[in-house]
């Protein structure tokens, strides 16, 4: 599977996203030019070409309101200075642990202006998890909000407090921007990095080494699939150390968006902000969508949400009427990715591809091939399930810790097995190393969730497999009921037995208000089995 890659589509693209009608027409373009000859095409040309351009169009709004571009060229460059006074330079490791608002943004976006690398903490982590971590990946200065102060603890290392620090703390973000304001500030020596964490939920993540874009690249590859447009409004819903949002908050730089960030997601607030600044494209992840719908019918009507052109997620799979059932709440503006840290974007599902072939993970964007490959390695046939691998610019270069992603001819394992159809849909069946093994029959967790999620009494579920004398592993559902919902475990099984195979049928049922998740949505599968 590969879609086209020419110039001609690359200039269709940037036409249709706005990107070729600059504003201030021949001088804004000379002044974007001046901006680039001196930062090249990297994210940290971002808010000075903005400035240059539109300096007091609004480039960001969070909590502590808003900043324009000229405000947030001003104040990275300012903090670019004062992170370099402690000693932040070309090749320097800092490390993030923020949620969404301005102090994640601008300590990229300064990291990258002293050539350094960011390496974004999720902020699920516990103290040990963290040390181990910042220790491996050789951080010289932890960056973090105060209420993970507990947490950074566990680090002996220099830390700076990015939201919530006192007004006189001479150990914040804004004490080093107020300190360090006035003067230019050179291009680094190289562009700078960024370490993306898996977001396994087992185990110490991996750091994954991505270069930060110096080119067109990645932006032409999400907008060939997802149209998203420049100068317009994009929350970011999805925490900003995922791939997913990271991935959007490069594209903002490249677009001139107004970002919202909100710092914990809430789905009444996030309903709140699409009216009151009326967002064309919210980011988000699956369970994000999940927990929109769960609000009553009146609540959800409170909020005028017709601005929304664009709804992008990424992260979990749409299981069950998800996605149809968005559509049908909010118009079929849903754009749903797969992909990962390691291979970047593999496909891109529209809404009319969703609508008419429900479950579909869509087709590759620019740039992108995919192989599915059996058992003895050859590419298997339309329709018959392989491992999936991915081959495009957007690869990442490799793991800091030195493990080994599988590869073939320069395709990477996604660590997925799916097929494509006729027309050329890839389809998504489930992890490889989630399969379950009962009674000598192979079962993969995804399809038995996809039934049950369809159930009109339940909400969420997760399908494990558990030790078994008589199997070697047998079934177990954690299902949500809805509230109100009258349902047991017979009807449960009994929903499975009347539609998949009767191995497929788990033998244990248990009840749960939630499943326990990771900050990017993911069920915690191994907190499940633990009772957690």
């Amino acid at each position: 599977m590969s879609p086209g890659g020419g110039p001609l589509e690359a200039l269709t693209i940037l036409h249709r996203s706005g990107l070729l009608r600059p504003v201030g027409g021949p001088a804004g373009l000379l002044r974007v030019a001046r901006v680039l000859r001196r930062w090249g095409l990297t994210p940290a040309a971002g808010y000075a070409a903005q400035a240059a351009l539109r300096p007091a169009a609004v480039a960001l709004v969070d909590e502590s309101g808003a900043l324009t571009f000229r405000e947030m060229e001003e104040r990275t460059t300012a903090l670019a200075r004062g992170l370099a006074r402690l000693g932040v330079g070309p090749g320097a490791r800092v490390a993030l642990m923020s949620r969404n608002h301005r102090g994640f943004l601008e300590t990229s976006v300064a990291v990258w202006k002293l050539g350094a690398t960011t390496v974004y903490v999720n902020t699920s982590f516990a103290g040990p998890q963290l040390a181990r971590v910042l220790e491996r990946e050789e951080a010289a200065l932890l960056v973090h909000d105060t209420e993970f102060e507990p947490v950074a603890a566990a680090w002996s290392g220099a830390r700076l407090a990015a939201w919530g620090s006192s007004p006189g703390s001479d150990r914040s973000l804004e004490s080093l921007i107020r300190a360090h304001t006035g003067g230019a500030l050179g291009p680094p020596p190289r562009p700078g990095r960024a370490v993306i964490l898996t977001s396994g939920t087992t185990g110490t993540p991996k750091g994954a080494r991505r270069p930060l874009p110096a080119g067109l690249e990645p932006a032409l590859a999400l907008l060939s699939r997802i149209p998203l447009r420049a100068r317009e409004t994009t929350l970011i819903a999805a925490p900003l150390f995922h791939a997913w949002g990271f991935a959007h908050l490069v594209l903002s730089l490249f677009l001139g968006s107004t970002l919202v960030l909100q710092g914990r997601f809430d789905p009444e607030r996030t309903l709140e902000a699409v009216e009151r600044h009326r967002v064309d494209a919210l980011v988000a992840v699956p369970i994000m969508l999940q927990r929109m719908l769960e609000l009553p019918p009146e609540v959800r009507r409170r909020y005028d949400t017709s601005s929304l052109r664009v709804v992008a997620v990424s992260g979990e799979p749409l299981l069950g009427d998800l996605a149809t059932r968005f559509m049908d709440a909010f118009g079929d503006v849903l754009y749903n990715l797969y992909g990962s840290t390691e291979v970047g974007f593999a496909a891109v599902a529209t809404p009319e591809e969703m609508r008419r072939r429900p479950g579909t993970a869509g087709r590759p964007p620019r740039g992108t091939r995919l192989r599915l490959l059996g058992a003895d390695g050859t590419e298997v046939a339309p329709g018959e399930t392989g491992r999936i691998f991915v081959r495009s610019r957007l690869l990442f270069d490799g793991y800091t810790g030195g493990e080994e992603r599988e590869s073939q001819d320069g395709f990477l394992a996604t660590g997925d097995l799916g097929h494509v159809d006729a027309e050329g849909l890839l389809f998504v069946e489930g992890r490889d190393d989630d399969m379950i093994v009962s009674g000598g029959e192979n079962v993969y967790p995804q399809e038995v969730e996809d039934l049950l999620t369809r159930h009109p009494d339940i909400l969420e579920v997760a399908v494990v497999g558990v030790p078994d004398p008589e199997f070697g592993q047998a079934l177990r559902a954690y299902v949500v009921p809805r509230p109100g919902a009258g349902l047991d475990a017979e009807a449960v099984r009994e929903y499975v037995r009347a539609n998949l195979a009767r191995y497929k049928v788990p033998r244990s049922i248990v009840f749960a208000e939630r499943l326990p998740r990771t900050a990017t949505g993911k069920v915690q599968r191994a907190r499940l089995l633990a009772g957690g």
